[in-house]
């Protein structure tokens, strides 16, 4: 048995049913542990989960997705994790076979995202990660012994697959690069809070509103039902005491019927069980039991403490006096709900915060800038009418939010394209429902989280950054619309024609010649092609910078996080100053391909040179070689300096990179004296 004390604590999911029980019992528990939650507030998420928690000075909640690689990294770095209790995913079966792919993106991506965040920082000291009693499969009925921890995984449903898969990732990065992983496999769980698309709380609401209770097929499935609070505790025994390469399960030995629940909730109401009991169609594969062996869980001093009618009378008082948490819930209460249809759930809000009852608003991020958050579509609202409406690609990019925000100030218009790039039919839909002036495309990929994702995803690099391109051009040509089409100066190297130090920079009509990354290539392969499409206005952006110093695709947030850095003079962007020129230039319908950064160029060791002057004087920092940055990269990265004279003749007043780093983004941000 481990003893284990954590100081930072990174719980994924935190906002929903689960975690957020766990959340709260450790905040409360423990002042001396700092809680950070993460969660993306999806549809069976809710903040006021967190309630008793968020006046707590050791508590603090970020909205975000654990798929954001850049996010993940930033947040374990800032915030010095050294524990994560990982419970963020999907969990409803029924969902699974209507939206499997969702499940795998949440479930086995986002778990592996956190993996690669933990083997690349080094800092964690534990990783819990929290699957389920249902990567076992079926349990003979006639079992008497249940499951043990290293059974044989079955799963026999979407969810349970995907659990399973991200189980062997967990595994695979416990055995290859010695993190600390822990795993638990829960029985079903019970209690207030949780959303209504699960077997009780549906039960007990449609039994308040005097309707039927569907059960799949004839109701003899066999579950097990753990309160949530016992749970809670399950995993505050797990995080202290649990040895780290094992799995725990969290069960218990009292099994029930699914027609037996609905019998009890039948009478907790006073109702007639065989008049309130709906017979429907069973699932597409229904496991019949899960079993449980806990006994390992037990020799580390937990023990189950509420009984089922004490949980069951707390439960349904709980939802009898909050029928309205969910809000509108219509939709789970059906006999096979199907919350997930479209990619990325149903939000159930757009304005970056989650308010509680009392308007106050979750911090989610720097709301000045769009950092973490970006609503789904919105159009502003001008006292006079604007000539212009943008259709804009790319929403939960970086540039995409960006450029909302400038829209939202100027009295713009604007509203995101829905369609996939790659799908010429939706793109047609969005330009037939906005009917936009302008179209901007900010979508692409990047890599995740840098270019080197690319190097082993080629097909999806192509299908974005060069069939979808070209597909949103054409789409645009074909409709006579001009295309404000951001791209990368990451298509050049210094060379004998153009040597680093000399002040001659690439120009717009100078060939491509670096080729270092496949990310690289396929961009100067869509340019290249762009060129013969005359509604087409390129933008060649480079190594992007914001005054927002903590957004972490930010490159002066990347560099100052670094222990090394290279030191090499680079043509860069300020995106304050550039972005509303980039709406200036589609409002003058300007086309063709324009070197989209500040004239000059700047070096790592400058920038980090002024971080220090304006931000944190203590700052320190040393450089490598790109010999040495070679071998801890898998594609070698651009440097060049382009040449921005074109855009300072259309634009006079466009600053030097320098004087814009100084006026725009560390000025703004100045923490030391003047």
């Amino acid at each position: 048995m481990s003893n284990y004390t954590p100081k930072n604590i990174l719980i994924t999911g935190a906002a929903g049913f689960i975690a957020s029980h766990v959340a709260n019992r450790l905040v409360r528990s423990y002042p001396e542990y700092n809680i950070v939650v993460l969660d993306k507030l999806d549809y069976c998420s809710n903040l006021k989960n967190l309630s008793p928690s968020r006046s707590s000075p050791n508590f603090k909640f970020v909205k975000g997705d654990i798929g954001s690689a850049d996010l993940v990294n930033y947040l374990l770095i800032t915030e010095n994790i050294d524990t994560i209790m990982h419970f963020a995913a999907q969990t409803h079966v029924d969902n699974s076979f209507g939206n499997s792919f969702e499940f795998t993106k949440n479930n086995i991506y986002g778990t592996h995202v956190l993996l690669e965040a933990c083997k690349v920082t080094g800092q964690i000291r534990r990783f819990i990660h929290v699957s389920t009693d249902e990567v076992y499969g079926e349990t003979d009925e006639d079992a008497v012994v249940g499951n043990h921890e290293a059974s044989q995984l079955l799963p026999t449903n979407p969810y349970s697959a995907t659990k399973a898969g991200a189980e062997m990732l967990v595994m695979a990065y416990g055995r290859s690069y010695g993190l600390p992983v822990i795993t638990t496999r829960g029985n079903n769980v019970y209690g207030p809070n949780q959303f209504p698309e699960k077997l009780i709380p549906k039960f007990i609401l449609l039994a308040l509103n005097g309707k039927p209770l569907p059960i799949h097929g004839d109701g003899s499935n066999v579950r097990s039902y753990l309160y949530c609070e016992d749970v809670a505790e399950a995993f505050e025994v797990v995080l202290h005491r649990g040895d780290v390469g094992h799995v725990y399960n969290i069960g218990t030995k009292k099994e029930r019927r699914v027609i037996d629940v609905a019998k009890d909730i039948s009478n907790l109401f006073n109702k007639d069980p065989d008049a309130s009991i709906q017979f429907v169609e069973n699932r597409p594969f229904n496991d019949q039991r899960y079993f449980l062996d806990d006994q390992k869980l037990k020799n580390l001093g937990w023990s189950e403490k509420t009984t089922w009618e004490e949980g069951l009378k707390k439960t349904m008082d709980w939802y009898v006096n909050n029928p309205d948490w969910w809000g509108d819930v219509s939709g789970a209460l059906l006999p096979h709900p199907r919350m997930l249809m479209m990619p990325g759930g149903v939000e159930r809000n757009l304005d970056g915060a989650e308010k509680d009852d009392s308007g106050s608003s979750e911090i989610s991020g720097n709301a000045n800038h769009t950092g973490l958050v970006v609503p789904a579509s919105k159009i502003s609202n001008s006292p006079s009418k604007s000539p212009y409406k943008f259709l804009i690609y790319g929403r939960t990019g970086w540039i995409g939010g960006l450029l909302s925000k400038l829209c939202e100030k100027q009295g713009i218009p604007y509203e995101y394209g829905k369609g996939r790039l790659e799908d010429r039919s939706q793109l047609l839909s969005d330009i037939h429902a906005v009917k936009p002036t302008h179209v901007f495309n900010a979508a692409g990929v990047t890599g995740r989280p840098n270019v080197d994702w690319c190097e082993s995803h080629k097909t999806e690099t192509i299908r974005t950054n060069v069939a979808g391109t070209l597909n949103l051009a054409d789409v645009c040509k074909e409709n006579g619309l001009l295309m404000m089409n951001f791209a990368t100066g990451c298509i050049f190297e210094y060379n004998a024609a153009h040597p680093e130090g000399s002040g001659i920079g690439f120009k717009e009509e100078d060939t491509p010649n670096f080729t270092g990354s496949f990310y690289s290539k396929t961009k100067a392969m869509v340019e290249e092609l762009l060129k013969e499409y005359p509604n087409v206005c390129t933008l060649r952006v480079r190594m992007p910078i914001s005054s927002d110093l903590n957004n972490p695709r930010n490159f002066i947030t990347k560099i100052s996080r670094y222990n090394k850095v290279v030191n090499i003079p680079n043509s860069m962007t300020i995106l304050d100053e550039l972005l509303p020129i980039s709406i200036e230039m589609a409002k003058r319908n300007l086309t063709g391909i324009w070197n989209f950064t500040n004239p000059g160029v700047v070096s790592h060791n400058e920038i980090l040179e002024m971080y220090k002057k304006y931000i944190n004087p203590e700052f320190k920092w040393s450089n490598f070689t790109l010999e040495e940055q070679a071998k801890v990269i898998v594609a070698p990265r651009s440097n060049n300096e382009m040449d921005a004279s074109k855009l300072k003749k259309e634009f006079p007043e466009l600053l030097s990179i320098k004087e814009s780093l100084i006026k725009n983004v560390f000025e703004p941000n100045r923490k030391t004296s003047a």
